[in-house]
């Protein structure tokens, strides 16, 4: 793949096909660490030992629709390739966190791309479920920040009865997430400055 936010989409799309109704993304950003951490957890049907040694594996899938399941080893060997790392907890009945961090410095490191764009489809394409999304900085000089879009605070908003996938939601979703990313980045510009 050649963005992350994609390794994004499809693990999270993992996770929709196990039942999850609630999936937790988290993008963290250290410059002075030079990592860039994406975790992806959910409360799904989770995974036995055995298979989650087996994921990793490109013909291995728990799918029954296509005999290979290529999101996972992309995830890990994009990781790994920059000297990351990458790591998968799981338990049955529980859920799974599927964690990759990379080095940003690495010359096999693949850009971001567009994660607020994916947040958003995932969220338009699955307006029953509940995803919490937070996006964390912690520059090298200056304060760590962050900021959050968790849709059952949304719904709460909303009322129930309004779908999130409506037109002018999606819309809103989608200013919110680029106001609040260029926030974190403008904080930091504006704190180096003299």
């Amino acid at each position: 793949m050649r963005e992350l936010s994609l390794n994004v989409m499809d693990i999270a799309q993992n996770s929709i096909s196990a039942g999850a109704s609630l999936i937790t993304i988290t993008v963290e950003e250290d410059t002075a660490g030079d990592t860039l951490s994406i975790s992806i957890s959910d409360n799904g049907r989770g995974m036995t030992l055995e298979q989650v040694e087996h994921v990793t594996d490109p013909f291995f899938t728990t799918r029954t629709t296509r005999s290979v399941g290529l999101g996972v080893p992309l995830f890990k060997m994009e990781a790994e390739m920059t000297g990351g790392h990458f790591h998968i907890q799981s338990v049955v009945g529980e859920g799974t966190t599927t964690t990759a961090v990379f080095k940003p410095s690495s010359v096999d490191m693949i850009p971001l791309g567009d994660i607020n764009d994916t947040i958003n489809m995932l969220v338009m394409m699955n307006p029953e479920l509940d995803f919490v999304y937070t996006r964390r900085l912690r520059p090298e000089h200056g304060e760590e920040r962050e900021f959050s879009l968790k849709t059952q605070e949304l719904r709460q908003v909303l009322g129930e009865d309004v779908p999130l996938n409506l037109p002018d939601v999606t819309q809103w979703v989608k200013e919110y997430l680029e106001e609040n990313t260029a926030g974190l980045f403008e904080a930091g510009n504006a704190a180096q400055e003299p």
